[in-house]
């Protein structure tokens, strides 16, 4: 087996267990974190609460979670250390890459192919180095290297700047070997963009990319058609329910294992310790929302509607060793 990069170091593949493939620790705006510190209340109150959750989540038996939080998210590794050492029972694999819905952040407007009319000339993009510095030489000189590059496509489409972040992505990955997430927006349909930029254009295997927040369609003929393509599908909302329904979510699921595609999925569930882009109070709204909602209603609920033992064992284990490692 292959070994995988996280928080603590490099594991063997054959040691990740369950795993969730969308967890995030913290999403936060880091501007209005740095200039308004009171949103953010006390540190070690916040931390001691994430150690807390993620130590239930371990206590479920999950052994490894992703967690892709990056350039647009709030990312910072010191913290996320911190509470990985006190959670010795879980892995936590990070992630390089950039978020954005439009255009590319401000850092990255005047550099890199930018400049290409200016200088008559084709210049590198910045945003590739520093990925595959992220994943080979380690993040922020943490030591911590990322396991996984992550990108996002959502309703409006391919603008120039999401398709520049996904060619950047695209590039990494192909000289590194890490595995692609990619934010979608099933709904508009553009995990089809994401196959015409990053695999039909870029050449990367479809097996090594999850696209992300599939299982907020419940299109089971669209989604068919991206796992024949050889995508890996994220039903990886469970408990927003604000747009859909549980049973939505869950009967898309069973439905893909009935057409024999329980090794194109992984589950997960987007949750978080804290996310500063909702108002707390909107919580309430979301009592499933959280880390511990597979286990005890998803995962029942699937059995009770004929997704086997082994059809889960695949999805939990077999298909993120398999995009984690390549193996």
């Amino acid at each position: 087996m292959s070994p995988v990069n996280t928080v603590r170091g490099a594991v063997d593949s054959a040691d990740l267990g369950r795993t969730y493939m969308h967890e995030h620790i913290f999403v936060l705006s880091a501007d209005v974190q740095q200039n308004y510190p009171g949103e953010w209340g006390d540190e070690e109150t916040r931390v001691d609460d994430a150690v807390t959750k993620l130590r239930e989540l371990a206590a479920q038996g999950v052994r490894t979670i992703v967690d892709p939080t990056v350039l647009g998210l709030g990312r910072y590794i010191p913290r996320v250390q911190r509470i990985a050492e006190q959670v010795p029972d879980l892995n936590i694999v990070v992630a390089t890459g950039c978020y954005t819905y439009e255009d590319v952040p401000f850092f990255f407007r005047h550099r890199g192919p930018a400049l290409n009319a200016v200088v008559g000339a084709e210049v590198p993009d910045p945003m590739v180095e520093m990925f595959v510095g992220d994943i080979t030489d380690g993040i922020a000189g943490t030591g911590v290297k990322a396991g996984m590059l992550k990108c996002a496509i959502d309703e409006p489409g391919l603008t120039p700047g999401v398709e520049r972040v996904l060619r950047a992505v695209a590039k990494a990955h192909l000289q590194t070997g890490t595995p692609i997430t990619v934010h979608t927006h099933p709904g508009s349909r553009t995990g089809l963009h994401v196959k015409r930029v990053l695999c039909d254009s870029e050449g990367v295997d479809p097996r090594r990319v999850v696209l992300g927040h599939s299982g907020d369609s419940a299109d089971v003929d669209h989604l068919s058609e991206l796992a024949e393509a050889g995508f890996v599908l994220g039903m990886d909302r469970f408990g927003i329910n604000l747009d859909t329904t549980f049973e939505a979510r869950a009967d898309t699921v069973v439905e893909l294992c009935r057409r024999g595609f329980a090794d194109r999925m992984v589950l997960s569930q987007d949750a978080s310790c804290y996310i500063d882009w909702i108002d707390p109070n909107v919580m309430a709204f979301l009592p499933q929302w959280n880390y511990l909602h597979i286990d005890k209603e998803v995962l029942p609920y699937l059995r009770e509607h004929g997704v086997t033992d082994d059809q889960l064992t695949t999805m939990l284990v077999d298909v993120p060793r398999r995009v984690l490692a390549g193996d």
